[in-house]
């Protein structure tokens, strides 16, 4: 009886703090005594090259075979790297993994992970919390901030400490191979707005952020992953724009910053050289114009846009003379050390710099509890992860940014009873979305068409339509990283021109941007945008369609002249 007795209140406890606000906390770089001395005592017994060492933060997965796992303990134990970013996996395998490797660490191990929509993003077994061009559409910043306090409690959950989110870039270019969806939109106060509350939700609850991708990277049009961008903007357009989010941010208490891999001529003119590895960009401009005081981080080392111009550990030793405090994914971490202790001998660098900068990854450990550090908890870890409040959550911020762009009047007169004809494009079986709607209209028919649909498939659809009062037709885009082009069939765009000409309600699970390629969408006589294709926005749609939800999200995006940034009608239910 104790035992269930105990049981119970634990989850009493869990339910009623998720529900009470979150303990504003100070930044980790306004020093407690506590906090000074840990450090000190600490550092004061590093060695030199340990030092070094405690500014390189190297790959881990979970998923992978034990000499991997082997590898990484190798670089623990013997070069004493600062910490470890986690990459895919499962929950159970990776805190039972890091539980091993704060084991070997003579120092506690800085965790982190690049989660930008939650744990879902690299592990199994997870929450995917919406990306961020989602929560841009939502007008209640609350929520955002609820995300963050719940990511974070996942993060301490598995041992974490630091997410590589969120993304600060204001994605004004269309045309943005890498950020897109991973922006909260193209207007910098929106923008700004969002990214404090996800940042307050993970600091609040004493996780460390690292906002991305200073100075922005969100008008560019090629991925940094595979080349250098080159932003040729000058210092007034980066003021006005691109650095907007980040100015105000850091004065709010940002704890991160995370460098990007791109060339700004207006910022350094150095031929060749990422901003990453830019002394006047990341000391110049981010700590002494700025006034950072928090982590300086670049972005992963392995990036072609870094390693392109500067290999065998040369760009890594120019990231800690530009000034930043964590290297992210060394090539070769054990080269990298070796590189930075002789660029120290060669008066490329000063022990002055170094020393400032493993202080303060030292106390952003302290901050972030590593001075007393508990192990990760396996216990009940899937049940927690998964919590009824946390996937509750999930399903209000999905329903909080459907957006409607068209005729809520005609919305609001939905005839339930009608013959209705229900169309999902893009798929090859009957969409959950079909499935949920098909148990609110019961004179309803599911048809589908997948994205390669020949024309005698449209040509029999075109006739079977003519038979019903009304259509409701949804856009999926299956693909794992939603494009900014749908890539259905050119048939099948113009069928979809065809039949919003008709009385028609368009739903669009899909990229926003990917509007602006289908011409004459516009014409519906309804539509909903909902922004990605999962179980929560099909839902959510569904509840907006049948009336047991209101829709006040706005588009966070213009996409063309019929659908701009803002536009979003307001129904109440």
């Amino acid at each position: 009886m104790n035992v269930f007795r105990s049981l119970f209140l634990g989850m009493a406890a869990l339910l009623v703090s998720e529900s009470l606000p979150a303990q504003t906390r100070t930044p980790f770089y306004q020093t407690t005594t506590g906090q000074q001395q840990w450090v000190d005592s600490v550092f004061n017994k590093l060695s030199r090259k340990k030092r070094i060492a405690k500014l390189f933060f190297i790959r881990a997965h979970s998923d992978r075979d034990r000499s991997y796992e082997e590898n990484v303990a190798s670089l623990i134990r013997k070069d004493q790297v600062g910490g470890l970013v986690y990459f895919q996996g499962g929950p159970v395998r990776q805190a039972r993994l890091t539980n091993y490797y704060q084991s070997l660490a003579k120092v506690p191990l800085l965790i982190a992970m690049d989660a930008e929509w939650g744990l879902g993003m690299r592990l199994d077994s997870t929450i995917s919390y919406p990306y961020q061009m989602t929560l841009g559409a939502i007008r209640d910043e609350k929520l955002i901030y609820e995300m963050g306090r719940f990511i974070a409690r996942d993060f301490h959950k598995t041992g974490m400490h630091l997410n590589f989110a969120p993304v600060a870039d204001i994605n004004n270019n269309p045309n943005n191979p890498v950020i897109g969806y991973r922006s909260f939109g193209d207007n910098k106060y929106n923008v700004t707005a969002k990214v404090g509350a996800y940042m307050r939700g993970m600091q609040d609850e004493g996780v460390l952020v690292s906002l991305k991708h200073f100075p922005g990277h969100g008008d560019t049009n090629v991925d940094s992953h595979h080349d250098l961008p080159v932003l040729t903007f000058d210092r007034r357009r980066l003021d006005s724009l691109e650095l907007y989010p980040f100015r105000e941010l850091i004065k709010q208490g940002a704890s991160g910053v995370m460098v990007a891999h791109m060339q700004i001529p207006a910022l350094d003119a150095t031929p060749n050289l990422a901003s990453s590895l830019s002394k006047p960009i990341v000391t110049g401009l981010l700590r002494n114009q700025l006034g950072f005081k928090g982590l300086s981080i670049t972005d992963g080392m392995e990036m072609k846009g870094v390693t392109k111009f500067f290999k065998d550990g040369e760009a890594d030793v120019r990231a800690v003379i530009a000034g930043n405090d964590i290297i992210e994914l060394p090539e070769d971490a054990h080269l990298a050390i070796k590189r930075t202790r002789k660029a120290i001998r060669q008066g490329r660098l000063s022990w002055e710099q170094v020393n400032a900068s493993t202080k303060r990854v030292l106390a952003a450990k302290y901050w972030a509890g590593l001075h007393n550090p508990p192990p990760a908890d396996t216990l009940g870890l899937y049940s927690f992860l998964n919590r009824p409040e946390a996937l509750t959550l999930r399903q209000r911020l999905s329903d909080a940014s459907v957006t409607l762009l068209k005729s809520d009047a005609w919305l609001k007169s939905f005839n339930k009873e009608a013959k209705t004809a229900v169309i999902s494009m893009g798929v090859t079986e009957v969409s959950d979305f079909q499935k949920e709607l098909k148990q609110q209209l019961p004179n309803s028919m599911n048809f589908i068409l997948s994205k390669l649909a020949s024309a005698d498939d449209i040509a029999k659809m075109s006739v079977e339509l003519k038979k019903y009062d009304q259509i409701v037709l949804a856009i999926h885009d299956y693909r794992a990283r939603p494009g900014r082009v749908l890539d259905y069939n050119s048939p099948l765009k113009l069928f979809i021109a065809e039949i919003a000409r008709m009385n028609t309600l368009t739903c669009a699970f899909a990229n926003p941007y990917a509007l602006a390629g289908l011409p004459g969408i516009e014409a519906s006589k309804g539509l909903l945008i909902n922004y990605q294709n999962d179980i929560y926005s099909h839902r959510s749609a569904v509840k907006a369609i049948t009336g047991s939800i209101g829709v006040n999200g706005r588009l966070p995006v213009t996409v063309n002249a019929f659908f701009k940034n803002g536009d979003g009608l307001v129904m109440n239910r």
